[in-house]
């Protein structure tokens, strides 16, 4: 301050203090900080130091599965059906690829891309997570191969996969049995994540019809993992820890491929269906629905062409006829009626029906005709299956009524899936008053009962139903489950475990029941009124059967129709049920041949040649030089 024109006085005590004091606090401050940065080292080295190791582990470590063997799946005599082949596939991690349009582009210059792959790969891109590959192309060629090895380094996210692919041998010849795999999609995804099975996402395939559906989970087996350490490059560098997958267990068919190839030549290119099982065991020895498919063409993921090709063809080879199809049964359901009437006494062997040609019901004007003209004369039981006599089976359906007629056939497997190890079963339709009630919201009508007890009206039946229940007949009145799977094993070496079966259900009550339906049966084929009797002609062993006409159109009035006359699409269903041989079956057989026109002239020479054809490969009879062998 100046005063009186003097100079200030300098105070160098306050000075020395006030320095002092801001030294104190810059050092204070930098003391705070370093503290501070001391805790943040200390937060991030101590606290957060298991975080870090795990984010530098996870990039210089990386998580690959390993996906395992699908188990393989053999006939009953060891004959490979679905096997898995060695391939190369090309993976697309999304979240690695900067511009995905330039990636597809330059890799379209090195590996064949179809719009079809390019389409499907954007398909499952959305509907996947980004850091999670996704199959942009499978089964790569050598070539391919080679030309992405050269040039590795220009595609960071992209990886050529060695994996196993399904392949089946014998290709449309049991794709109804084995069914196919196909490709993981979002519908698979979503499902596998509600079960809690993601892990099985890394599975390039999934079973998506027959065995390989229903038994996916077995044949799948369980997925392992290694950890790779990679490089800046993301190159793999070693392999530090690894946990093996589980394979698939594999799995033992009671099918003969060998009786499977015949059956199918049996049909001589006829369309249809046929199931023959072993009345013993229950065990399927061969089904066929014809016309069939290529499973391979499903494997890689099938092309639309193709595709739309098998969907629209009018003979639907992709529809499982014994599984999913239904048909009226007709006059293959008499040996049944025959033992329910038995069963309920209101028969015997030796009761009689006088067949005129046609039947009326008390108070009816309406004629429930024979399909002979002017009818078969007095028929006893035997005679009434052997000539397939309706007006013997009008009158019993009569008398049994629709309730035990429903009950009774319950009971042999009818109006339910027989819980064979396929998927989507069809129960087919048992009439009755409750499902008539609940379908069309009308009451049971006598006439209704007249047609059900000749196999006609509301019934719809399955093949394989039908084969249960012939094989029930086969066996004495014992009711199995049919099923294909005989035996399963875990790997190679690994014991083979027989597949446990429920206990076969008694149906019937009397054994001397069955015998007199079974007398019946062989009637048809040997006797001289058989309706079967020539296609068994000159047969070295004895067989039962039944035939059965299920009619498409019905006559007009009292007009008769010949079914060989019709248009091919009107003509009737031919069906035919039997074993052989009859002393001691070891084959029950159900067949249908569609628009075959006449059981007799069409379903039972099939029949025939099925039978010949198992008593060849079981050593009953000397095998046919002609006869091919089963091959892929």
């Amino acid at each position: 301050m100046r005063r009186f024109g003097c100079r200030p006085v300098r105070a160098p005590a306050a000075e020395a203090e006030q320095f002092r004091r801001r030294a104190l606090w810059g050092a204070l401050g930098v003391l705070l900080a370093l503290l501070a940065l001391a805790a943040g080292y200390a937060h991030l080295q101590i606290v957060q130091y298991e975080s870090f190791v795990t984010r530098s582990e996870k990039n210089r470590i990386r998580l690959e599965p390993i996906v395992p063997a699908r188990g393989l799946v053999y006939d009953r005599n060891g004959v490979l059906l679905a096997d898995n082949a060695p391939a190369y596939r090309l993976d697309v991690v999304p979240e690695r690829i900067p511009d995905m349009a330039v990636l597809l582009a330059a890799l379209r210059q090195r590996v064949a891309l179809s719009e079809e792959e390019i389409r499907r790969f954007e398909q499952a891109r959305k509907g996947s997570r980004r850091f999670k590959p996704v199959t942009l192309k499978y089964r790569l060629s050598e070539e391919e191969i080679a030309r992405l090895a050269v040039d590795r380094h220009r595609f960071p996210g992209v990886e050529v996969v060695p994996y196993l692919t399904r392949r089946y041998p014998f290709g449309e010849l049991a794709a109804h049995i084995v069914g196919y795999v196909g490709r993981i999609d979002a519908d698979d995804l979503a499902a596998m994540e509600q079960r809690g099975e993601s892990r099985f996402a890394a599975l390039p395939h999934i079973g998506k019809t027959g065995i390989e559906r229903y038994y996916e989970a077995r044949l799948r087996g369980d997925v392992g993992y290694q950890e790779v350490e990679t490089n800046a490059e993301n190159r793999p560098l070693r392999v530090l820890r690894r946990h093996d997958a589980k394979p698939g267990q594999d799995l033992h068919l009671g099918i003969d491929i060998r009786l499977q190839q015949a059956m199918v030549e049996a049909f001589q290119g006829q369309h249809g269906a046929a199931v023959a099982i072993d009345p013993g065991s229950g065990e399927i020895l061969a089904m066929v629905s014809l016309p069939s498919y290529d499973p391979n063409l499903f494997v890689g993921g099938i092309s639309f062409a193709d595709y739309r090709r098998l969907n629209e063809d009018v003979a639907r080879p992709l529809f499982n006829r014994n599984v999913l199809g239904g048909f009226p049964p007709g006059s293959t359901l008499k040996p049944f009626m025959a033992l329910a009437g038995l069963e309920h006494g209101l028969i015997t062997p030796q009761s009689t029906v006088f067949s005129s040609g046609a039947y009326r019901l008390p108070g009816q004007d309406r004629e429930y005709r024979d399909w002979r003209p002017g009818g078969h004369g007095t028929v006893n039981l035997r005679e009434s299956l052997a000539q397939s006599v309706n007006t013997y089976y009008f009158d019993l359906a009569v008398k049994l009524g629709i309730d035990r007629i429903s009950e009774d056939f319950a009971r042999m497997g009818f109006g339910r899936p027989t819980g064979i190890d396929l998927a989507g079963e069809a129960a087919g339709i048992l009439p009755s008053r409750a499902w008539k009630q609940a379908r069309f919201k009308q009451p049971w009508f006598p006439g209704e009962t007249v047609i059900a007890g000749i196999g006609q009206g509301y019934w719809v039946v399955t093949p394989l139903q039908l084969a249960q229940a012939t094989a029930m007949l086969a066996d004495g009145g014992r009711l199995r489950r049919p099923h294909l799977l005989r035996a399963s094993q875990a790997g190679f070496g690994a014991p083979r475990l027989p597949e446990p079966q429920p206990p076969p259900v008694p149906v019937a009550t009397q054994a001397r029941h069955v015998e007199a339906v079974k007398e019946g049966l062989v009637a048809t084929m040997h006797g001289p009124t058989g309706t079967a009797a020539r296609a068994a002609a000159g047969a070295p062993y004895r067989m039962a059967g039944k035939t059965g006409t299920a009619q498409r159109v019905s006559r007009q009035g009292t007009e008769r129709l010949d079914p060989n006359k019709l248009p091919y699409h009107l003509r009737h269903q031919a069906l035919f049920i039997g074993y052989a041989p009859a002393e001691q079956p070891t084959i029950a057989l159900a067949l249908v041949v569609e628009h075959g026109g006449s059981g007799s002239a069409a379903a039972a020479p099939v029949a025939r040649r099925i039978f010949d054809a198992w008593m060849r490969l079981s050593g009953a009879l000397e095998p046919s030089p002609a006869a091919p062998e089963a091959g892929p």
